[in-house]
């Protein structure tokens, strides 16, 4: 019997950012990499993803962060840097739209408390099933703890579900837990996968 529940990772596999890191960085004077260097330190970013702290508190970590290493201007950087919402991958969601009608969508991703507000923007509040939010449960991929919550929140069991992710560290910890997991990279496999696994509906154009 087809699995009946999609598991998606949001970013990399249906949000895409705007490479314009290196022309804020040019902008201000940094070096290249700065903004992400510290934006995305373990320090900074793990208790935003696991709820310890707000979105706003890491984004004042990051401008302090960058304060401390003397970039003039930093509250400008940080806003000009994470304001926008990101990009949707059109072609990705044309793809999840061929789902067969019984496939429920379930997003199950690391993200801060921005997420819903993030949502809202792109216009994808009400297009799954469920949202499982790292800060919301306490847990963050690939630990065995955010699987378990996301697998209660979609109602199913591990060997109902499909799990998609371009992070191979948690795809490899889904099929470890027995979902039928695709590493993404790249469309083309992605509509194998779900073609094989019996999620798409044939009969769509």
């Amino acid at each position: 019997m087809p699995r009946s529940t999609l598991l998606l990772d949001f970013d990399g596999v249906i949000r895409r950012w705007k490479d314009n890191d290196a022309a804020i960085e040019a902008q201000f004077g940094l070096p290249g990499g700065a903004i992400r260097a510290a934006a995305f330190s373990p320090r900074l970013l793990t208790p935003a993803i696991l709820g310890v702290v707000s979105d706003e508190s890491w984004r004042a970590s990051v401008v302090a962060e960058l304060e401390r290493q003397d970039a003039a201007g930093a509250g400008e950087i940080v806003r000009l840097w994470s304001e926008p919402p990101g990009e949707i991958d059109a072609e990705t969601m044309a793809i999840l739209a061929r789902c067969r009608s019984g496939v429920r969508l379930v997003l199950a991703t690391n993200a801060t408390s921005r997420l819903d507000r993030d949502l809202q923007a792109l216009g994808l509040a009400n297009r799954f099933h469920a949202v499982v939010n790292s800060s919301e449960v306490g847990a963050t991929k690939p630990s065995a703890a955010f699987f378990e919550a996301a697998l209660r929140r979609a109602g199913v069991r591990a060997d109902e579900a499909l799990f998609v992710d371009d992070s191979l560290a948690n795809v490899e910890a889904a099929a470890e837990l027995g979902m039928l997991a695709h590493h993404f990279r790249g469309h083309d496999a992605l509509r194998a996968f779900l073609q094989e696994s019996g999620a798409l509906d044939e009969s769509a154009p």
